[in-house]
C-alpha cells in the first residue's frame, strides 16, 4: 500500500470509533509506531483536526467527516459474501439491518461495479446444515441481548435447558456472545444459580430487557473463554484415516477439535484436541472400518464398549 493510500485509510480508521491506539494502527499496516507519529503529523498538517493525547490514543473533532466513502469492487463483494453467511447465522432483525446498510454500500458503487454485484450475487450460496428450532424465539434475539449487554441491563429471559428439558424463567446480567460451531452462546450472571452460565441462544424463548440497570464489573468475554477453555480438561486424539473417505469428514472433521493433518501414503494421520471422547467416539464408528486409532487408549476401549453394545442390539 502507498502513503497515499494509507494516509487515507487512516482518516477512515480514526473516525471507525472513539480512540484509536497508535498501536492499532502500527498493527494494521504493520508499520512502526515512529511512522505511525509521522503519518498523522502529516494528516494535522493537511488541516484534518485530529486529538492526539500521549498515552491515550488519537481521536477525531465532534462533528468533522468523511465525504461518503466510496468501496471498490473486491470490498463490496467481500460484503456480499458476508450478507450470505450472516443471515444463515444471526437473527431475521440483525439480517435486515445488514441488508439495509448494503443497499447504502452499493448505492455509491459506479454502474459497472453494481451490474457486477448484480450477477455475482446469485452465484454464492451459504448452506445451512444444523436446523435450528426457532418455534418460540424472539425475531429480535441477538439484537436485544446486544443492546442489554451495551446498557448494562437486566434481561428477563425463559430457558429451556438442554440438560433437564424443562423452562424456567432467569433474571441475568449478559457479557458478552461468541458462534461456535453455528450455534450462538450468550455469557451471562445468572441470578437463580448465582453464578456465570453459558446459554445456548436458540434454546432462549421469550426475552425482555427489563428497566434494571446492573452495576457489577463481570469477566471480559475474551477472559471468560479463556477461563473456560484453561479449565477443560483437552485430549489428544490421534486418527489414521483412509484417503477414500477423507473427502466426507471435510466439515464435521472442525466440529471435533481437528488441529493438523500429515499425509502418509493412502491414508491422513489426522489430530484433534477434544473434551469430549464420547463425542469422537461415538463420530468415529461413522467410518471406523476406513480408520484406525492411534491414541490415546481410552478411545479404543470407549468403541470396543460400544461396539459390543451395537452388537447385543443385534441379536
Amino acid at each position: 500500500m502507498n502513503r497515499l493510500d494509507r494516509l487515507s485509510a487512516i482518516l477512515i480508521q480514526l473516525q471507525s470509533k472513539k480512540i484509536v491506539k497508535s498501536q492499532e494502527i502500527a498493527e494494521r499496516f504493520d508499520i512502526s509506531l515512529r511512522t505511525v507519529y509521522r503519518d498523522i503529523q502529516s494528516l494535522e498538517e493537511a488541516g484534518v483536526p485530529i486529538i492526539g493525547e500521549a498515552g491515550v490514543g488519537y481521536s477525531m473533532m465532534e462533528g468533522y467527516r468523511l465525504p461518503p466513502v466510496m468501496f471498490t469492487k473486491e470490498e463490496a463483494t467481500a460484503f456480499i459474501m458476508a450478507e450470505k453467511i450472516l443471515e444463515k447465522y444471526i437473527d431475521p432483525y440483525n439480517a435486515s439491518l445488514f441488508r439495509s446498510a448494503l443497499y447504502k454500500i452499493k448505492a455509491v458503487l459506479r454502474t459497472d461495479e453494481k451490474d457486477f454485484l448484480s450477477g455475482i450475487d446469485e452465484k454464492i450460496a451459504v448452506l445451512n446444515f444444523a436446523k435450528r428450532n426457532n418455534d418460540d424465539r424472539d425475531p429480535v434475539s441477538l439484537h436485544n441481548i446486544l443492546t442489554a449487554i451495551n446498557e448494562k441491563k437486566v434481561l428477563s429471559i425463559t430457558y429451556n435447558s438442554i440438560y433437564s428439558n424443562e423452562i424456567s424463567n432467569r433474571c441475568i446480567e449478559p457479557v458478552g456472545i461468541y458462534l461456535q460451531n453455528t450455534n450462538w452462546y450468550l455469557i451471562a450472571w445468572c441470578r437463580l444459580r448465582n453464578d456465570y452460565r453459558n446459554f445456548k441462544v436458540d434454546r432462549i424463548g421469550k426475552q425482555q430487557i427489563t428497566s434494571e440497570s446492573f452495576h457489577t464489573k463481570h469477566l471480559s468475554l475474551a477472559a471468560f473463554l479463556q477461563q473456560t477453555s484453561s479449565a477443560q480438561q483437552l485430549n489428544t486424539v490421534v486418527l489414521r484415516i483412509s484417503k477414500t473417505i477423507s473427502k466426507y469428514i471435510v466439515t464435521e472433521k472442525y466440529y471435533h477439535g481437528f488441529v493438523s493433518e500429515e499425509i502418509l501414503g493412502e491414508e491422513i494421520e489426522m489430530t484433534f484436541l477434544t473434551a469430549s471422547l464420547e463425542g469422537i467416539a461415538r463420530w468415529y464408528l461413522m467410518f471406523g472400518d476406513k480408520a484406525t486409532i492411534i491414541q490415546p487408549a481410552g478411545l479404543k476401549e470407549r468403541v470396543r464398549s460400544l461396539l459390543n453394545d451395537i452388537s447385543a442390539q443385534l441379536k
